[in-house]
């Protein structure tokens, strides 16, 4: 389905029934629809979107900011005739579901971020992963890193590459994860535009008050994103609830399915 707004089309997918939750990609929606746990289908809808300049969505990536986001996300909400709706955003993609939430509280219900970091600057984040990585990861992980990373041939595009990094991003480090993004549709320009522009200066705890509910998923074995990031930075948030997944990496929903479901549902419940 689509719904029009200025200078774009959105594409967005639904299933389920109950409240809705939008689901937030930008690579596409059908990595989430293949990967979100098909219990939640029976405590909510899920609405799958593609944000601006992703996926099946039109629109210039590089004039997506958090305002235009919300009011983009805010025309999903009045085509799906919901009052008010979930929002849930994996990775970086989290920091538009937060700054959604911090915009439109009327309407947004609650917040869930799923391994996403409470700042938004890449380099940093990336010099914070290769110490934990370096002082927490097995022997045996770090071996299954170093071998994937040796077994990349020349120019290999991040796309691809990325899979080498399974070790930091699974529980399993040897977890077969490609055939999780089939149907991705990747487009570099949102990822540059995410990473680029608008994480730079973003902060969990910046501008506004975030009065919406906000729960925070992450698994043990993440080392692309630490889950210890949070520890200092939660106790500024008052309606931020953190739940941390062991048996999980970079994506509970996908490894721990029943324990996420049952975790989400207690929540919203709560």
């Amino acid at each position: 389905m689509n719904v029009t707004v200025a200078g774009a089309e959105l594409n967005y997918v639904t299933r389920g029934r109950g409240p809705v939750c939008l689901v937030l990609s930008s690579i596409g929606t059908k990595p989430y629809e293949l990967q979100m746990p098909r219990a939640l289908d029976e405590h909510v809808t899920m609405a799958f979107v593609d944000v601006r300049g992703s996926g099946r969505s039109t629109g210039d990536a590089a004039g997506l900011t958090f305002d235009v986001l919300a009011d983009d996300l805010e025309a999903v909400r009045r085509a799906l005739g919901a009052p008010r709706v979930i929002v849930l955003g994996h990775s970086i993609v989290g920091m538009l579901a937060v700054e959604y939430a911090r915009r439109r509280p009327e309407t947004v219900s609650h917040a869930i971020v799923v391994g996403t970091p409470p700042k938004g600057d890449m380099a940093a984040l990336l010099a914070e992963s290769k110490r934990y990585f370096e002082a927490h990861a097995s022997d045996e992980r770090k071996q299954v890193l170093q071998d994937n990373l040796s077994k990349l041939p020349p120019g290999t595009p991040p796309s691809q590459a990325v899979f080498a990094q399974t070790p930091m991003r699974f529980f399993d480090p040897r977890f077969d994860a490609p055939p999780l993004f089939a149907g991705a549709e990747p487009r570099p320009e949102i990822l540059m535009h995410l990473m680029a522009k608008l994480g730079p200066t973003w902060d969990v705890t910046g501008g506004a008050d975030l009065r919406t509910p906000l729960l925070i998923v992450h698994g043990r074995h993440d080392y692309t994103v630490p889950h210890v990031l949070w520890d200092d930075v939660i106790i500024r948030l008052p309606s931020a609830t953190k739940r941390l997944f062991d048996h999980s990496g970079h994506q509970p929903f996908l490894e721990e399915p029943e324990r996420f479901t049952t975790e989400v549902t207690a929540w919203l419940e709560a």
